[in-house]
């Protein structure tokens, strides 16, 4: 590990104008790139004192042995230069976004005496029109064969071609009609360029005159009374509409552009693309990277631009670029786009009406391709194996814990304060053993003693379970086992063969927090007398892992497996938290003088309601009255009428303007 006043320049020797940096380890090995307006103050930021850096960053500069810069004249050259470097050097600490498949383009190679229409893959070629990506290759073969219709491009290979060619007789698609056949002469070359021409122009969305032409064409065969000609127009104008219909229309003033999306935790960023061509989407894909680097929305931003456009030129550049925000220096990438396109360029994030809603649909998009590589990942066993092998050797484990605890609090301001439990079992979510708490023991919002008091529940179960069994001789004088200490909902059922729900201990407890949530774990644990059972604590801001009594956090490697576990973890048991305490919280809302009155079961309260409007009109009614409501007997009407007599009236709303009360009807009110 360098220490990196070893290497810092003298602050006259770097100078203050725009430039690109690089990092070399000590086998000069280029490490990081990255650009500047002023390398001076850009660079100074990398050799402050190595506890005020973020842990990426003091990571980077303690693997680097120098540093090295170049000074270009402005921010857009720059910009290009750190693409270059960046493809150059495959620097392992910048953020690279890698392609999650290898998508399929529809392929025009203009380059060619006659021109053939393909599905292609991988880097682009110069001269050949592309078009797309595409999800799926058969939806380019779909709309392919759609289109040969009325646009009839060889789409045969080379060898194909040459066999055609010598013998003098076309392929089939030559028979059929859907190739002008200009292997055997059909077609000059340039009638055939033409067509594919038209085929180019067609998928790039100028769609509308080729369809009002082929109408007019088929109207004045009509006329003519050509009508084997008209039919066949009419087929070839329905097949350039299926072929449009495959791509929705979702802006209505036939914008091209394409929108931009991030998904991103602290482990990972998911973008997507949506390449919208004459107001239809045409083409899609995305990229999954790490966050090797201490970089945040802007910057994912910048660095997908720059993979999307880096090599690209023309009309390959679209005139929008719709983003979720804006980079550093938004008006340096706008020009080199700009440059790239060889026309203005618009970057910017839209603010209302559909493509707003679009771009909603594109982060929606980012976020389940997150989800779905982070379920991908975590479905494989080796995978799974090597992350709670690294947990048991960063925590000091005897064995690997293949049963997984995670502890999460959840409240509003205070108000409804539960806890979830979640389980993970050989790295996989065991959902029938979650739990969920609520807080009994005070009121208020105190995280730490929220926790103490769960763990202590669900542990005095435990032990309760085991003294019940015989397999705990005798718990400790100082471990009393009230008998409420469980959970509601959670009492054991020993009769029907099931489990018993917290007869079995994990390895390892995990709490959504820091030191003082692990403290006051650890404390729970400790007065129950159990002492074979791990704690630790991951800490939400750096992803850092705190042990019980160590004073500094554990901090597993960036690209470590056992992180990523944890991190799941953590992350279920905050969803699971938060959906029962807004469940919690909606239920209280909606609660109605009715639910107090046993007997009453929601099919007769919703009866009640329905019969008479609102609640405050049932006060008002008799019980002869009430009694009327099908379902309802005097008994039960008694009961009803002594319950809401007995609430307190509600404070009356009072006009500020004029001192009148308001009268209002509760009638939407629910039970």
């Amino acid at each position: 590990m360098a220490d990196p006043s070893s290497y810092r320049p003298k602050p006259g020797q770097i100078p203050d104008s725009p430039g690109v940096y690089r990092f070399r380890d000590e086998h000069r090995r280029v490490i990081y790139v990255g650009k500047a307006k002023n390398l001076r103050q850009r660079l100074a930021n990398y050799f402050q004192d190595l506890a005020s850096l973020h842990p990426r960053t003091r990571t980077m500069v303690t693997t680097a042995a120098s540093v090295e810069w170049t000074v270009v004249s402005t921010e857009v050259e720059a910009l290009q230069l750190e693409y270059s470097w960046i493809k150059e050097y495959d620097p392992r600490f910048n953020v690279k976004y890698r392609d999650d498949k290898s998508y399929p383009y529809l392929a025009v190679t203009l380059n060619e005496e006659f021109p053939r229409v393909q599905v292609m893959r991988g880097a682009k070629k110069k001269g050949v029109r592309y078009f797309g990506p595409y999800g799926h290759a058969w939806a380019i073969r779909e709309t392919v064969d759609l289109m040969l219709r009325v646009f009839p491009v060889r789409t045969c290979s080379a060898g194909v071609f040459k066999n055609a060619a010598r013998t003098g007789r076309p392929c089939l698609l030559g028979y059929i009609g859907k190739c002008s056949a200009p292997c055997v002469g059909r077609v000059t070359p340039e009638e055939h360029r033409a067509l594919a021409e038209e085929f180019c122009d067609f998928m790039a969305g100028r769609t509308g005159s080729y369809i009002r032409r082929l109408e007019k064409e088929m109207m004045a065969a009509a006329e003519e009374m050509e009508y084997e000609r008209a039919a066949r127009l009419r087929d070839d104008v329905e097949a350039l509409r299926r072929a449009m219909e495959k791509s929705a229309v979702v802006l209505a003033d036939a914008t091209d552009a394409d929108l931009i999306a991030l998904a991103e935790d602290e482990l990972e960023a998911a973008v997507q693309i949506f390449h919208v061509r004459g107001g239809r989407v045409r083409g899609q894909r995305g990229w999954v990277t790490d966050r090797v680097e201490n970089v945040g929305t802007q910057g994912l931003v910048e660095h997908a631009l720059q993979q999307l456009y880096g090599e690209e030129t023309g009309d390959a550049v679209p005139k929008e670029v719709l983003v979720p925000a804006l980079p550093e220096d938004p008006d340096a990438v706008s020009q080199w786009l700009a440059d790239r396109r060889g026309s203005q360029v618009s970057l910017r994030v839209p603010q209302r009406g559909d493509k707003k809603d679009l771009m909603a649909t594109v982060q929606r998009n980012a976020q389940q391709a997150l989800v779905l590589h982070k379920t991908r990942r975590a479905s494989d066993l080796t995978t799974r194996s090597r992350a709670l092998e690294e947990i048991a050797e960063a925590l000091g484990l005897d064995t690997a814990p293949l049963r997984i605890e995670c502890y999460d609090i959840s409240h509003l301001q205070g108000d409804d304060v539960v806890a979830s439990m979640v389980v993970f079992e050989d790295g996989l979510a065991r959902k029938s053993e979650y739990r969920r708490f609520q807080i009994k023991g005070f009121e208020g919002q105190d995280d730490v003693r929220s926790m103490h008091e769960v763990i202590g529940r669900r542990f005095r179960r435990y032990l309760q379970d085991k003294e019940r069994d015989g397999e705990w001789e005798q718990a400790p004088e100082s471990t009393p086992v009230p008998p409420d200490s469980a959970p509601a909902g959670t009492e054991p059922r020993e009769d029907d063969g099931r489990p018993k729900r917290f007869a079995y201990p994990p390895q390892l407890v995990v709490v959504d927090g820091g030191q003082p949530q692990v403290a006051a774990a650890r404390r729970a644990l400790d007065e129950l007398g159990i002492d074979d059972i791990a704690v630790c604590g991951l800490a939400k801001r750096l992803e850092e892992v705190w042990l019980p009594d160590d004073d500094d956090p554990v901090v597993l490697p960036r690209s470590s497996e056992g992180l990523y576990l944890l991190q799941r973890v953590r992350d279920e048991a905050h969803r699971f938290a938060i959906t029962y305490q807004r469940a919690k919280r909606a239920k209280r809302i909606r609660s109605s003088p009715l639910d107090a009155i046993s007997g009453l079961g929601e099919t007769r309260k919703q009866a009640l309601i329905k019969h008479f409007g609102s609640v405050k009109k049932l006060k008002q009614a008799t019980i002869d009255e009430i009694c009327e409501v099908p379902g309802i007997g005097r008994r039960t009407a008694e009961s009803v009428a002594v319950a809401l007599a007995s609430t307190a009236p509600a404070t009356p709303a009072v006009n500020t303007a004029t001192g009148e009360i308001i009268e209002e009807d509760d009638g939407g009110s629910t039970p």
